[in-house]
């Protein structure tokens, strides 16, 4: 591929990769093959490059990833794009656990499935999973949204704050504080921009096929009467 650096990991070291990624100045291109499996593949990018990883990868691909444009043709085992501040990150199969975990910022795209505590806690990012999310997805999320086009598993939204979440299929159950809510337009508008930003992976998705789901805001504020329930629990 011309103008394209290209890292073999059969041969060339994470660190090698890593570290030409972190020196790498704007506008720079890299393909990454052989990853088999590798952990902390493509991780801390700062600078707004493009680089293509050519096979599955292990945890943590792409995290804490700044700037730039990340694609994983293949599998992503945990954490991939943990703590995503800005930039995208794609990949086009499966996310295992806690995808785009904490991340403030940013577009994590999944083309397959994801795992349990997808956007666990999440400050911020926008996800958009192609197909199914595991459990406890969005759990403790703070802001953002989470899109997810096909069926979310139990406790959806579990203790969520100000995160929004888009679900397409069937929802299991919701966790704690979470409830569905009205589509408004700035609603339909903000899933219709997501979409398109995920159109490879989502073609043919309709925001009108969509649910919305987000904080009831019980857990906002002590209420009194459940000190009796939590010394009961408690044991007192």
């Amino acid at each position: 591929m011309s103008g394209v650096r290209t890292f073999d990991l059969a041969e060339a070291t994470r660190r090698d990769l890593n570290g030409a990624l972190h020196a790498a100045g704007a506008g720079g291109r890299f393909e990454v093959l052989n990853p088999r499996g590798a952990h902390a593949v493509a991780c801390g990018i700062t600078a707004d490059i493009d680089v293509v990883v050519r096979g599955s990868v292990g945890y943590y691909c792409a995290g804490m990833h700044q700037r730039g444009r990340v694609l994983v043709e293949g599998n992503a085992s945990t954490g991939l794009a943990e703590n995503i501040m800005s930039g995208t990150v794609r990949i086009t199969g499966n996310a295992t656990m806690s995808a785009a975990a904490t991340g403030c910022g940013g577009l994590v795209v999944v083309g397959g499935n994801a795992g349990a505590r997808c956007g666990i806690s999440m400050k911020g990012v926008d996800i958009v999973v192609g197909g199914d999310a595991g459990h406890m997805s969005a759990f403790m999320a703070q802001a953002g949204n989470l899109v997810v086009c096909g069926d979310a598993a139990a406790d959806l939204g579990d203790s969520i704050y100000e995160a929004r979440i888009f679900v397409r299929g069937d929802v299991e159950s919701l966790g704690a504080d979470c409830v569905e809510k009205e589509m408004r337009p700035e609603h339909v508008d903000t899933l219709a921009r997501l979409l398109a930003a995920a159109a490879s992976t989502v073609e043919g998705a309709d925001p009108a096929e969509f649910r919305r789901y987000g904080s009831a805001r019980r857990l906002y504020n002590f209420n009194i009467d459940d000190v009796d329930a939590l010394a009961r629990a408690a044991g007192r």
